[in-house]
């Protein structure tokens, strides 16, 4: 019997190039088809990336207090969400940190700092904080995020043992200029492009859910894959509090099924990240957006807390996956972790949520972990 995705993903393993036809389709496809997508996305999946998961741990090294005016983001200029802001981590602190999401199974350590790129100096700082950590955990791979690079920074980093360098393009080029105005698209090519050519692995992705239309949609997966991104990001809008875009609730959770499976379409072999903003818009999907995903963020986000990362470890092994690079006991001691006193300390009161409102979904401020006394989510 025909069925469309399971033969598109059969011509993907034939080494066939996803279409903006057959992209709109994944985008466009009806809930009864819902489940032929994500088959077909997980056979892609599961050919290059077998039954693992790649955690990553996210490290906020500065928050907040940005000069640039994305209207997605919680740290930008005029900001009024009630977010953590402080200036740059102790290495000590960073290192510690980064040891508490390596102890609970990532393999890949995401150092982000705000700002629209950082000063020779920040480079050093970094440099140095990289050079301790891999000291103390050799096989921990490092990303870097620190806004837009200028000549011999990217080098600079490669050098002090960073892996990977983060520069999301977010959306596609023609709607660049809705989100923000201090900087060009452009410019985060330029960045991406610095990386690849210091030897860096390219990371960029997506944010989703901003209004962008589905043709935007599949020019700026087109753009990743045109850029070569090793890994990509999904990131879905927290519409946070005192920004532009608070109160903006477009997507569905099954919409993000498709827009992931667009991702894995286009870029069979790519690492695909579900990010920022998965608890509160794949909500009870989540597991199923890991047949399609083979890497996520364990914990908290830079100014947002995420899910509690005993039951994002709970989710991994429920679903029959593995976590990639950790052994069994740094896996189980983050699946039997229960947060601890002082985090428990750090929890909200519980919100209630209307299923059938989402704008009624909180997005809930981080209040522990970096920055703060309080343990973090990992």
């Amino acid at each position: 019997m025909f069925n469309y995705f399971s033969d598109l993903a059969a011509k993907q393993l034939d080494g066939g190039t996803l279409t903006r036809e057959e992209a709109l389709a994944i985008l466009r496809s009806t809930d009864d088809q819902l489940l032929d997508v994500v088959s077909a996305a997980a056979r892609l999946r599961r050919a290059h990336f077998a039954n693992t998961v790649k955690v990553n741990y996210l490290v906020n090294l500065k928050s907040g207090l940005c000069p640039e005016d994305c209207t997605y983001c919680s740290q930008r200029l005029g900001s009024a969400a009630q977010i953590l802001k402080y200036t740059w981590l102790k290495p000590e602190e960073a290192a510690e940190q980064a040891a508490t999401g390596i102890r609970a199974g990532a393999s890949r350590v995401c150092l982000v700092a705000s700002g629209k790129g950082p000063t020779d100096r920040d480079v050093d700082r970094v440099a140095s904080m990289v050079e301790g950590l891999k000291d103390e955990h050799p096989q921990v791979e490092v990303c870097a995020c620190l806004g837009i690079l200028k000549d011999g920074q990217a080098d600079r980093l490669k050098s002090a043992g960073v892996d990977a360098y983060n520069h999301n393009l977010n959306t596609s080029e023609s709607n660049y200029a809705d989100i923000c105005t201090t900087h060009e698209y452009a410019d985060r090519v330029r960045t991406v492009e610095h990386a690849k050519g210091a030897g860096l692995s390219p990371c960029s992705g997506l944010i989703v859910g901003m209004g962008e239309s589905d043709d935007e949609l599949v020019d700026a997966v087109f753009a990743l894959r045109d850029l070569d991104a090793d890994s990509i990001p999904v990131n879905f809008l927290m519409p946070f509090e005192g920004t532009p875009l608070e109160g903006t609730w477009l997507l569905t959770p099954a919409h993000c099924l498709r827009i992931l499976a667009l991702v894995r379409f286009a870029s069979p072999d790519t690492e695909l990240r579900m990010a920022g903003g998965r608890e509160m818009h794949l909500r009870s999907l989540q597991p199923l957006a890991l047949q399609v995903a083979n890497s996520l963020f364990l914990g908290d986000y830079l100014t947002s807390e995420g899910q509690a990362a005993k039951a994002d470890l709970e989710m991994i092994a429920d679903s029959g996956f593995v976590v990639l690079g950790a052994d069994g006991a740094a896996a189980a001691a983050g699946a039997e972790y229960d947060g601890g006193a002082a985090a428990s300390a750090s929890e909200p009161a519980a919100a209630v949520v209307d299923d059938n409102d989402p704008a009624s979904v909180p997005v809930t401020i981080r209040r522990r972990g970096a920055g703060t006394r309080l343990a973090p989510n990992a």
